[in-house]
């Protein structure tokens, strides 16, 4: 539906701006008069930018919104609040000020909603792709709580947190990233392209090449005549590994060979823990109750093994339990998480408790991630280096072999 930017008047004769969505100019106009805004200029905003800088160039695809841009959105948002202006004004404010195309829809068409009546939380959940069921949740609570610029400020440090921890993780990988893709390339093309043409010379003395150098001509010649058959092997591999794992079955398959994987899959639980603790810990803050909270927690591990776990520790407290020991039971959750929590429901204070939990697992996510790159880079460099070796060795015994025949 088509976007317009509009400068209005309203009942009390004050000049306001924003947004609003309608299928042309004239329902755009009947659409804020009878909202009680007058409008004075009206001009559609212009969509073919953002279609432009879509993934792949695809426009249905849609342009994702950042957890960075989100979280400073939110936090503006709170402050506009908590300074006492109107909902609809604030609103208004956020969709004139961001950048991004589909933000600024999204808010103008949620401003929209509001001014015609529905709640904010309702009208955030039409945007699932922006807005996540988290989000959506912690601000229903802050509407029912009255204390929603409170609640917006906890949305913003979670997702600021959120996305600094995986900028921490992303970042401590890429150095080993960018080394296996450069150090891949330049193998490839000396095996491919400088080995064959070296070694030709061998071939046509007809010598008794060493085992070393007969190994690497036959790799060799299968890498420069079957690489595109290695890259359509692994296309397809790849294609049909993402397949698998979009069926229940493959998806927990999957999700259960991932925590076995040593040293990855302690890395990856520990991340899932840190991310469920300190998501329950932001809901129950915030006045979402246990069982809804644990209902969207579940939704946001990333695992389906954990999802499974603390679908059963919901099923378990609804019928009278305590939330520690179905966790417990699961053998999934470490002993200071299950100790905390215990703590906690104990004390009346399992937000606290799960917060603190939070914190101590993100630090260890990050210990976890930089120790593996220091193990990484190492290996990496050493596994180059025997390569490189055992092609130059290849090269030069047919090399010594023939100069001491010469002589």
């Amino acid at each position: 539906m088509p976007l317009y930017a509009y400068k209005a008047l309203d009942s009390t004769g004050k000049a306001i701006g924003g947004l609003v969505d309608a299928e042309s100019q004239r329902s755009a106009r009947q659409k804020l008069r009878g909202s009680g805004i007058y409008p004075i200029a009206l001009a559609e905003e212009r969509q073919g930018g953002a279609r432009a800088r879509t993934p792949l160039g695809l426009p249905f695809l849609g342009e994702r919104v950042p957890a960075p841009e989100l979280a400073a959105v939110t936090r503006q948002f709170a402050t506009l609040v908590g300074a006492g202006l109107p909902l609809v004004e604030s609103l208004g404010a956020l969709a004139e000020q961001t950048e991004r195309e589909r933000l600024k829809r999204a808010l103008a068409q949620v401003r929209q909603q509001v001014l015609e009546g529905r709640g904010l939380a309702e009208a955030l959940a039409e945007h699932p792709r922006i807005f996540s069921p988290l989000y959506v949740n912690m601000v229903q609570a802050g509407e029912a709580s009255g204390a929603l610029d409170v609640v917006l400020g906890r949305l913003a440090d979670y997702t600021e947190n959120q996305a600094r921890l995986l900028a921490k993780v992303r970042s401590a990988l890429t150095y080993p990233l960018i080394m296996l893709v450069l150090g891949s390339s330049v193998l490839f093309f000396l095996v491919s392209y400088v080995v064959p043409k070296v070694t030709r010379i061998f071939q046509e003395t007809q010598q008794q090449l060493p085992a070393l150098t007969v190994a690497l001509l036959w790799f060799s010649g299968l890498v420069a005549r079957w690489w595109w058959l290695g890259l359509l092997l692994l296309a397809g591999g790849a294609f049909a590994l993402r397949a698998y794992a979009r069926t229940p079955a493959g998806r927990l398959r999957l999700d259960h060979l991932q925590l076995r994987v040593p040293y990855l899959g302690r890395l990856a639980q520990k991340l899932a823990v840190a991310r469920f603790a300190r998501t329950l810990a932001t809901l129950l803050a915030s006045g979402v109750a246990l069982l809804p909270a644990l209902d969207i927690v579940k939704n946001i591990v990333n695992n389906v093994v954990l999802a499974r776990a603390i679908e059963e520790a919901r099923d378990a407290i609804r019928e009278g339990q305590s939330i520690a020991p179905p966790l417990r039971a699961s053998g999934l959750f470490p002993p200071l998480v299950l100790h905390m929590v215990a703590v906690g429901e104990r004390s009346g204070e399992l937000e606290t408790m799960l917060a603190r939990a939070a914190d101590a697992y993100d630090s260890e996510v990050e210990n976890a991630v930089t120790g593996l790159t220091t193990i990484l880079e190492p290996i990496m460099i050493v596994f180059m280096g025997g390569v490189v070796l055992f092609i130059v060795l290849a090269i030069l015994m047919p090399i010594f072999e023939l100069n001491r025949v010469i002589r």
